[in-house]
């Protein structure tokens, strides 16, 4: 799977994700109406299946989807939350996007 499409999936992943949780806090937080648990729960079955379609081993899916998720979650707290994001949050999404790329990129022994 190429670079662009790999990310794209991760981003996808991350969106069902965040979805999949913040609507079960909008009903539980804010007294939203029950229902949206529903699409919470199919979003993050979306999550779930997303997941799978890495071709690789999924410890390391998971790892390195992990910084693309801090990176969408705080795009998503900057969009949604209407909440500005700081430098050290910005810090940390490149942090984490530099480690996820270790962990996809990196050297290792042939499997």
């Amino acid at each position: 799977m190429d670079l662009l499409k790999t990310f794209l999936l991760f981003v996808a992943t991350a969106v069902a994700e965040i979805v999949g949780c913040y609507l079960p806090y909008l009903w539980l937080k804010q007294g939203k109406p029950v229902w949206l648990l529903v699409p919470a729960a199919g979003s993050l079955a979306l999550f779930a299946w997303l997941l799978s379609l890495h071709p690789t081993a999924a410890g390391r899916v998971y790892a390195a989807y992990g910084g693309v998720y801090i990176g969408v979650a705080v795009l998503w707290l900057m969009v949604v939350d209407k909440v500005r994001p700081t430098t050290t949050d910005w810090l940390g999404v490149a942090v984490s996007l530099a480690g996820m790329a270790i962990i996809m990129f990196g050297q290792r022994p042939a499997e």
